[in-house]
């Protein structure tokens, strides 16, 4: 391949790294914006909603009562003395309305069991809302990253561009100055593959995004350049009790076990047998006009069966669901460590950063550049200080997105925002060729 080949196969493959990126600067708009977006169109939602409307209708069908039995009887009747002589005959019929009366309380401990069940449905649903705002904001950041490492990319590659024009021109005089040019067209592809890389990361973080909110996966989506405050959070026992109390798996372990209590309580109470009481009316006409009535009361006998099956395996349940609570508190707790291990480690690590690490590495790239023109700098220098400024980007952003993932990872688990700012706004200028980009800092 011909350098002049090399030179039009990085402009192609550069302008198409960086076309989404154009394609969707001038329509950036705010995090919130798109977390709002999200809680109110994604699809998901509608399948929460559904299983509250479910719970609520197992809950009012819990408190009704059993439907009357309407019962009727139609035949003849003979009536004959002892000698055989026939008396008479006629219609008989007689009618009945029998109504169940369930044991007290019954009916109390079943709606009790179904409202459980509705606070499940919406501890599921405000579960979700959470989760969602979560990986919303974790997919706009990662959609900045990837815009604010692909401005970088592109302005390196813009100096390779432009130092590969001079080149190509040139008639290389002698054995280094061609050497020279190879290195600079080998990097140049290696600096392909990344530009490629950050094109992708960013088409990626962009059709998550646009499936978490409702919309086609291709459509524009940019994320305003904003600055990341990420300060410590209360102490780690803080932390602990608030999860104890508000975290949404520990809130449905709890949950559960109420509600399994009340399912002993029911089978427990299911060993007293329903009464049926019926009143009726019956008629026949025989040998003369009888009419009839009264009340039946229809009890059954816990003779054989007193519910005791039903009873031990419902204890042993309500023994599951105390386990189970207890191993969600611990788990809740070893995650919540975790979480805070992992963000006050990634704070460290940016607390030794300089304030300017960006701009200096992008001042000594762009300087770097200049110096190799003018014959003051080796190629060798000048490779490593692009590739160190690029390296820099990634290094900060990667960090930077550990902490923020770590950090809504805190509050996911503890039930609690760490302070009343997660990303606050701060406006940036767009990088171009010789540029310094603006990362997201601290």
């Amino acid at each position: 391949m011909s350098r002049k080949s090399i030179f039009r196969f990085t402009l192609a493959a550069l302008a198409l790294a960086t076309l989404p990126l154009r394609a969707a600067e001038n329509q950036s708009r705010p995090i919130e914006a798109f977390v709002a977006e999200a809680l109110a169109g994604n699809p998901e939602l509608k399948f929460y909603e559904a299983e509250i409307a479910v719970a609520l209708g197992d809950r009012r069908t819990a408190g009704n009562w059993q439907n009357p039995v309407l019962g009727a009887e139609l035949g003849r009747i003979q009536a004959d003395d002892l000698n055989g002589n026939k008396l008479g005959e006629g219609a008989a019929w007689s009618v009945s309305v029998a109504q169940t009366f369930e044991f007290p309380g019954r009916v109390s401990l079943r709606k009790a069991i179904a409202g459980r069940q509705v606070n499940l449905a919406e501890l599921g649903l405000e579960q979700f809302r959470a989760a969602l705002a979560m990986r919303v904001r974790l997919l706009a950041c990662k959609l900045l990253a990837a815009q604010e490492r692909a401005q970088a990319t592109q302005a390196v590659s813009k100096r390779f561009q432009d130092l590969l024009a001079v080149l190509v021109q040139r008639d290389p005089a002698g054995v280094a100055p061609m050497l020279d040019t190879r290195i600079i067209e080998a990097s140049s592809l290696s600096l392909n593959r990344r530009a490629a890389e950050a094109g992708r990361d960013l088409l990626d973080a962009r059709f998550d995004l646009n499936q978490l909110r409702g919309m086609p996966v291709n459509s524009p989506v940019a994320v305003r350049r904003t600055g990341l405050t990420l300060r410590p959070g209360p102490p780690l026992e803080t932390l602990l009790a608030s999860a104890r109390t508000r975290n949404f798996e520990i809130r449905a372990r709890a949950a559960e076990l109420e509600q399994q209590g009340f399912r002993v309580r029911l089978t427990d109470n299911e060993r007293w047998p329903a009464v049926t009481i019926a009143p009726y009316i019956s008629n026949q006409r025989g040998a003369d006009d009888q009419r009839q009535f009264g009340i039946g009361v229809s009890i059954p006998l816990p003779l054989w069966n007193r519910n005791a099956g039903n009873i031990e395996a419902s204890k042993a349940r309500q023994l599951q669901a105390e386990v189970s609570l207890t191993v969600a508190l611990r788990d809740t707790e070893r995650r919540v460590a975790r979480a805070v291990n992992e963000y006050e480690a990634q704070l460290a690590g940016m607390a030794k950063w300089p304030a300017d690490a960006a701009a200096r590495f992008s001042d000594a790239a762009q300087l770097a550049d200049q110096h190799y023109r003018l014959g003051a700098v080796p190629i060798s220098t000048y490779l490593e200080l692009q590739k160190q400024y690029l390296d820099t980007v990634d290094t900060m952003l990667a960090t930077q997105l550990d902490a923020m993932e770590a950090r809504q990872q805190i509050e996911l688990l503890a039930g609690m925002t760490l302070d009343g700012t997660v990303l606050p706004e701060r406006t940036a200028q767009a990088g171009a060729s010789g540029s310094k980009p603006k990362l997201i800092t601290r």
